[in-house]
């Protein structure tokens, strides 16, 4: 397992849950799926930081 396997761990999982290929023309799905789970996760820690 490389870093990119590891990075894009959730948003792989949560397609496969859903039915979807993620490594088909469902890689955007993917991503969109990172982004929401690493976004909510980077904010939580700048709101702990800044408190």
């Amino acid at each position: 397992m490389n870093f990119a396997d590891i990075v894009l761990w959730p948003g792989t999982k949560i397609c496969e849950m859903m039915g979807v290929d993620p490594s088909a023309d469902a890689g955007l799905i993917r991503w969109m799926i990172n982004t929401l789970i690493y976004l909510v996760v980077a904010l939580i820690i700048v709101w702990i930081l800044a408190v």
